[in-house]
């Protein structure tokens, strides 16, 4: 007779209903940061003046929390199209952060149920969001490796095009984690090469008040060749980092469709007043990314002249990627002199023992660089 404890079926875990590729991924994790300057997420260094604080915590503290976001959205959408300079025919729809969008653009592209998967594709090393985005929405990703000097491969990525035939191309301008903002030419040409297949071109500019140009314009000047161009921005690197707001321009058609997929009121009351407050004042933010390039010279220079540096490269965001001769006790290094980068060097073989810095103030970077100096 068997006895009931070995006769019972092993109960079923509730884990057992979570997607298997899912389980076994590792969940984005935010370094701990207490007690360490914080450079290894290219946010802000600068807070808003004592007086604009105030205004914005009054502004902030009279909204209607009680209701759901209401008008307000409509009046950030019109703030951000006058910000950006948005193209006649076009329109924006926002995000929480360019994250979510990102989510949203996969979601749209997808085709569940129909046996035939989209893809998408990107340059790599790349944002770490295009490959997640992909695999969680069920895309399949290519990523075509960046040259050694991490310069766009321009008969890959045509090529890849041509095989792959992307739903979702990709470019970075400029790039994370590389800082690089690639040929105007070469980024045309695969633009046109994406739309000849009827693929969309998603553009991030998460950097763009760090960089020497912005897609729009070319958007402006051949609205023909870049009618499938979708353009990404977040206010993050704008310097509100915590507000969470990303927005994206592209063809008022393909907007409304990608707007289908997005949650209703995905952007707070909160983050819309705080974002409408931000570019009434975009001159003071604009004044502290200018001094932020300014500071971005003054550190290349003194990271070509530190000996141990091998190299570092040029840069056209709030960051600067380096490579030296051990990224791994570089980084722990640093950090045990409370000063912490992103060790990128496992994140792709061409990234091999590079770090990748924030951009800050003077004061800042000064004691950045006396970590670094002190751990090479």
């Amino acid at each position: 007779m068997t006895s009931p404890a070995t006769s019972a079926a092993t109960p079923p875990s509730a884990l057992d209903r979570i997607r298997p590729d899912v389980r076994a991924m590792h969940a984005y994790t935010v370094q701990p940061s207490a007690g360490l300057l914080k450079m290894d997420a290219m946010e802000n260094p600068f807070r808003l003046p004592a007086d604009l604080q105030a205004a914005l915590g009054e502004r902030l503290g009279a909204l209607a929390l009680n209701r759901y976001p209401g008008d307000r959205i409509a009046d950030l959408k019109a703030a951000l199209a006058d910000y950006a300079g948005m193209p006649e025919g076009h329109a924006i729809v926002l995000g929480n952060g360019s994250d979510e969008l990102i989510t949203l653009l996969a979601l749209a592209c997808a085709q569940p149920g129909t046996g035939q998967r989209a893809t998408l594709l990107a340059p790599m090393p790349g944002f770490v969001m295009y490959p997640l985005s992909a695999q969680l929405q069920g895309l399949d990703f290519v990523g075509v490796p960046l040259t050694a000097d991490f310069e766009l491969d321009e008969p890959a990525m045509l090529a890849a095009i041509a095989r792959h035939r992307p739903a979702i191309t990709y470019i970075a301008y400029p790039n994370n984690p590389t800082a690089t903002l690639w040929d105007e030419g070469a980024v045309q040409r695969i633009i046109d090469a994406a739309g000849a297949q009827g693929g969309i071109v998603a553009m991030d500019e998460a950097y763009q008040p760090f960089a020497s140009r912005t897609w729009i314009d070319r958007m402006r000047a051949e609205p023909a060749r870049n009618a499938h161009v979708l353009l990404m921005r977040t206010l993050s690197k704008f310097g509100l980092a915590g507000v969470r707001l990303g927005y994206l321009i592209g063809p008022g058609a393909l907007v409304a469709e990608i707007d289908k997929v997005r949650p209703p009121y995905n952007v707070s009351v909160l983050n819309c007043e705080a974002a409408l407050f931000a570019l009434e004042h975009a001159g003071v933010f604009a004044a502290q990314a200018a001094e932020l390039r300014q500071e971005r010279t003054a550190l290349l220079a003194a990271l070509r002249a530190l000996p141990g540096v091998e190299k570092a490269w040029d840069s056209e965001a709030n960051m600067v990627l380096l490579r030296v001769a051990d990224a791994a006790r570089t980084y722990e290094g640093m950090k045990a002199r409370q000063v912490l980068v992103k060790n990128v060097s496992t994140m792709h073989p061409l990234l091999a023992n590079c770090l990748r810095l924030t951009v800050g103030s003077a004061a800042d970077n000064a004691q950045m660089l006396a970590a670094l100096q002190a751990s090479l």
